[in-house]
């Protein structure tokens, strides 16, 4: 008779327990599906099966899941952006507070009652006073464009 850490029983668990260790230490999926192929060489070592047919099950397994499931479940855990508040502000008019000049790195807005550093899109000169849109963030700088 076999060593208890011999067994296949024992050998699965500590694969299925290995498997969500680094799963749990990564949180990336990649370790996960070993532990569900695990989980299937556990049942064909429960029901009889040979150690030939185990490793093939368990790696059937952890191969379909890691190339059908891992990428849907991947864009379903993990969106491409998560909107923030700032986000609000794209498209909206605003008043320029400080002129906008790129060359010199100066200009401000004011929009929603909050100040914000500005660059022109087009690389102009936009004076203070002027109504601008705005097309986009870049890091903590509002791109605008001067309203016609």
């Amino acid at each position: 008779m076999l060593p208890f850490w011999l067994t296949g029983s024992f050998l699965w668990v500590a694969v299925i327990i290995a498997a969500l260790i680094v799963e749990a230490a990564t949180l990336d999926l990649n370790a996960i599906w070993f532990a569900l192929g695990g989980l299937g060489g556990l049942i064909v070592t429960s029901v009889g099966g040979s150690l030939h047919v185990q490793l093939v099950v368990f790696v059937v397994i952890s191969a379909v899941l890691i190339f059908l499931v891992r990428p849907f479940a991947r864009r379903v855990l993990r969106p491409k952006g998560a909107a923030t508040n700032a986000d609000r502000i794209i498209g909206q008019e605003a008043l320029v507070t400080q002129p906008i000049n790129n060359t010199l790195s100066q200009g401000e807005i004011k929009v929603f009652g909050q100040l914000w550093t500005a660059r022109a899109a087009d690389g102009g000169e936009i004076p203070a006073g002027s109504l601008v849109r705005v097309r986009e963030i870049v890091g903590v700088k509002a791109i605008v464009e001067k309203i016609p």
